[in-house]
């Protein structure tokens, strides 16, 4: 609705997951630097842990789009998957062929069998292989172990499949606390944390997103607007978001192009009563953070 009066291409602070508009922020591109040098030099687990919203999504796409050919890459965005089902969508998006026609009993076996000629055969092209599980704190413990087995086929050199395991928090204590995971934790070779953005952070990724968008007349968030929104959203990327999308809603009804705390508000109760209901009576917008 906004987008032609501040001449946007598009909407600036949609909540999908689009590499375009990653905010370079410290620590992300902390966590992308991390990354690039564990796939590069070959050491195997690499896990980038981080809250809800904080744009893990998003630089595991950007990560993606980075790694160039002859690298080969497949992103599970779903994991939610038995171990057998997660194999097979490992193997379709590297775009591998499954040996035989598996029954239940040989399933998981032929599976692992036909990655690991893959893995072979790319080994034999030069390529690096890179697998990326997304919200992998929703993995069962069996597909983490097959995973892990999945990261045994290797020269005496190098792992010949870098796992990059990308999750929320409790990723992070199940692999510290969980001793059937004992073997894939010791194969972690780097693990990163993305806190949520400051106060500066958060004008600056505003900012950013709507450079991206490409306005024509470019909206403008008052200090205090800016304050609101860091102090309510937590600096979490997605709630950002979610509260600027609608504050921009409210400066086209009032045909403004300054936005202020007042429309910042606005949208804010009704976004928070439904994102957060246990947190909704306890932030304040005065309160500190």
């Amino acid at each position: 609705m906004y987008e032609d009066f501040y001449g946007f291409r598009e909407r600036p602070f949609h909540v999908t997951a689009d590499p375009a508009f990653i905010y370079p922020s410290q620590h992300h591109q902390e966590a992308m630097a991390h990354l690039t040098y564990g796939i590069q030099q070959r050491l195997g687990f690499l896990v980038i842990t981080g809250e809800v919203g904080t744009g893990k999504t998003t630089l595991a796409k950007a990560l993606v789009e980075q790694l160039q050919a002859p690298t080969k890459t497949a992103l599970i965005l779903n994991p939610a998957l038995s171990a057998s089902q997660l194999l097979r969508a490992i193997l379709r998006d590297f775009g591998g062929q499954q040996n035989g026609q598996s029954k239940v009993g040989t399933m998981r076996g032929q599976l692992l069998e036909s990655i690991e000629r893959f893995l072979l055969e790319q080994a034999d092209l030069g390529a690096a292989v890179v697998l990326i599980i997304d919200e992998a704190q929703a993995l069962s413990t069996s597909a983490l172990e097959n995973v892990r087995l999945l990261s045994n086929v290797e020269t005496p050199k190098a792992k010949l499949l870098q796992i990059v395991l990308v999750g929320q928090p409790e990723l992070d204590q199940r692999l510290n606390s969980d001793p059937r995971l004992r073997a894939l934790r010791q194969r972690i070779a780097i693990r990163y944390h993305i806190p949520p953005l400051d106060e500066n952070e958060v004008a600056s990724y505003i900012q950013h997103r709507i450079q991206i968008a490409g306005a024509k007349h470019a909206p403008r968030f008052t200090g205090e607007a800016i304050t609101s929104i860091a102090r309510t959203s937590q600096g979490i990327p997605r709630r950002i978001n979610r509260i600027c999308d609608q504050a921009l809603l409210a400066g086209f009804t009032r045909e403004s192009y300054v936005i202020d705390e007042t429309m910042v508000k606005e949208g804010q109760t009704s976004i928070f009563t439904e994102e957060m209901p246990h947190e909704a009576g306890l932030i304040k917008l005065g309160d500190k953070i």
